[in-house]
């Protein structure tokens, strides 16, 4: 048993070995944040056509997630197999195209084996590698240093720390591309169409809530307490929404609200709706995407919100159940 203890404290000792090596790589990168970096900024933003990321190996498995990064965050990109490019597949590189090729020996022969492709197409190239000194950086217009001390491996040659630190600079790339083309949440949301987030995005407030003026749970604050207990049973959203005598939304009344009041008071008649109401309630406008209500309703453990118009009043309700049947929570 004593073994079996001592062999797993070597695996976790080694295991954030591994996570120290990967993170320091990828902090050391910032030393090579530069002119180079810049200019292929410059390249991908005055790109007419597509982006082109090609990489064999470890390096192409990375090219991937980089080409589906940009994809989503505005700058439309392909991965392009270094070797099927020989065979046809080279025929997706246009003139108006701009190619990132990663290797981080730089010498790749697959990937040496586009050079004369695309020089010849006269195509601007980024190299990603860890080699400055190799035939890749030396054909390429932007050179990305991507060098790493040592791999994780213990024999320092599985690609590890090297690929992490190539996704990360890729990941700087396109965050970078990101806010040089003012690209918005509204923008993300389009090529993201499914799941909670996208749906979250998707719909508005005003998609969801309930608007009918007959099922709204309205009271105002001169109400008795009694009553707008009644209104609250009757409209069954577990809570009611008080307004002052211009209609504007001053508080809300929730099953919560009651249960305390009931506590505190023995009677209850006298009581009216401003007397016990929670003032200054959550709200949301129609206008509002899904996501933003359902942020407020779990960062306040509330299931219900009033959806106001521009002068406060309010002009419906949206309740968390009708997030869950959208999709959105």
């Amino acid at each position: 048993m004593e073994t079996l203890i001592m062999e797993k404290n070597k695996i976790n000792e080694l295991a954030k070995k591994v996570l120290d090596i990967e993170a320091n790589s990828i902090l050391k990168l910032k030393n090579n944040i530069g002119e180079d970096f810049d200019h292929a900024i410059d390249i991908i933003m005055n790109c007419k056509g597509r982006i082109i990321v090609t990489g064999m190996g470890k390096s192409g498995h990375i090219g991937r997630k980089i080409a589906a990064t940009l994809t989503s965050t505005g700058t439309p990109s392909y991965f392009l197999h270094p070797a099927e490019s020989t065979h046809g597949d080279s025929g997706i590189i246009t003139r108006n195209d701009v190619v990132i090729a990663i290797s981080n020996s730089g010498e790749t022969q697959e990937l040496l084996n586009l050079l004369p492709l695309i020089k010849r197409f006269g195509v601007p190239m980024i190299g990603m590698t860890g080699n400055m000194s190799s035939t890749l950086a030396n054909a390429s217009d932007a050179v990305l240093d991507v060098s790493v001390e040592r791999e994780a491996c213990p024999l320092n040659k599985a690609p590890t720390a090297s690929t992490t630190a190539t996704l990360a600079m890729g990941d700087a790339l396109a965050v970078c591309l990101l806010e040089n083309r003012g690209f918005t949440k509204e923008d993300f949301l389009l090529f993201h169409p499914s799941g909670a987030l996208g749906k979250g995005f998707t719909y508005k407030v005003s998609d969801l809530m309930l608007t009918d003026t007959d099922k709204l749970p309205i009271a105002k604050e001169s109400d008795s307490f009694a009553n707008t207990i009644k209104l609250i049973s009757e409209k069954k959203l577990g809570m009611a929404m008080i307004v002052n005598d211009k209609g504007v939304l001053t508080g809300v009344l929730t099953d919560g609200d009651i249960r305390r009041t009931l506590i505190k008071y023995e009677n209850i008649r006298p009581l009216l709706a401003r007397d016990v109401m929670s003032e200054n309630p959550k709200r949301i406008s129609k206008t509002d995407y899904g996501a933003a209500a359902l942020h407020l309703m779990e960062k306040y453990s509330i299931t219900t919100l009033a959806v106001v118009d521009e002068n406060d009043k309010p002009i419906g309700v949206i309740h968390i159940h009708d997030l869950l049947k959208a999709g959105v929570a």
